[in-house]
């Protein structure tokens, strides 16, 4: 089990997720996402990789996750590991860029 941390862009992401209803659906799938993110980062459906472009505060490892596949403006979770143990901090969630 991990323990899910959020940065403040991410916390606003998922806020505005939460207060937009014709966002119901992706919201679903985002909340399915950090679920097996909890339990088990190797879920096929969340095809983890990692995200090249971007790295976290201390210089580390970015990774993307899928909450949602073979849509136009797919969204994605980016996240990395730490700070402690068994914690990953959510970037952002955000529409695939």
């Amino acid at each position: 089990m991990h323990e899910l941390l959020f940065t403040p862009q991410a916390d606003n992401d998922l806020k505005e997720l939460e207060s937009d209803p014709s966002k119901k659906r992706i919201l679903k799938a985002v909340r399915k996402t950090l679920g097996l993110m909890e339990t088990n980062l190797h879920h096929p459906s969340l095809q983890t990789h990692e995200y090249q472009s971007l790295k976290g505060a201390n210089g580390e490892k970015v990774f993307e996750a899928y909450a949602q596949q073979n849509t136009p403006g797919a969204y994605r979770v980016f996240w990395y590991y730490g700070p402690g143990r068994k914690e990953i901090t959510i970037v952002a969630i955000t529409p695939y860029p």
